[in-house]
């Protein structure tokens, strides 16, 4: 194979295109670490500009590949969409939805933890980690935050305490999620 194909094959799509900077945000980079400041809060991330260069300019951001090898055109393509999320998270923050759903099955927040009946013995305790937001009204749960990443890790963690079954649906879902559902025995 020659390297223009393999150049033109592993090139990013997500890479190429230049990142848009809104108003209001401030993006700077120190050494390693890229820090975005926005309207909603502040994020930060460290990046390895030795195999991916990071430019700034007043309006957009711009990322090249210093080498040209496989796993620096996967980075190339993964950081500019990190980049796009911390940018995207301090404008309008991420959220995730979940639905409870079940006869006694319910949710509240108390202080710092996310406290759950979900049909077992004892109620299921879960710490509420910093930079999260959750809101409880009645079946519905919205967990919300700046960074995409946490927000979605701690969704799926609430998830998995009481996966939905599919006989009757019940648990906790993503508000989008659609349950196959199982016909159960009939008696003749």
């Amino acid at each position: 194979m020659n390297s223009a194909f393999i150049k033109e094959k592993f090139m990013s799509r997500i890479g190429k295109q230049p990142i848009a900077i809104p108003q209001g945000t401030q993006v700077s980079l120190n050494d390693c670490t890229l820090v975005v400041k926005g309207p909603k809060g502040e994020l930060s991330r460290d990046f390895k500009t030795e195999q991916v260069a990071i430019k700034i300019d007043s309006d957009t951001i711009t990322l090249t590949p210093v080498k040209s090898d496989i796993q620096t055109n996967a980075l190339w393509g993964t950081y500019a969409a990190h980049i796009s999320n911390m940018i995207t998270g301090v404008n309008k923050m991420f959220e995730k939805k979940l639905v409870i759903e079940g006869i006694g099955f319910k949710a509240e927040v108390k202080g710092p933890e996310l406290v759950m009946s979900l049909g077992f013995s004892i109620p299921v305790k879960m710490e509420i980690p910093k930079g999260i937001t959750v809101v409880v009204e009645k079946g519905n749960m919205t967990i919300s935050g700046l960074d995409i990443e946490r927000v979605g890790e701690f969704a799926a963690k609430v998830r998995a305490k009481k996966k939905p079954e599919p006989y009757k649906g019940k648990g906790i879902r993503y508000h989008d999620e659609v349950i196959r559902r199982k016909q159960g025995k009939k008696t003749t």
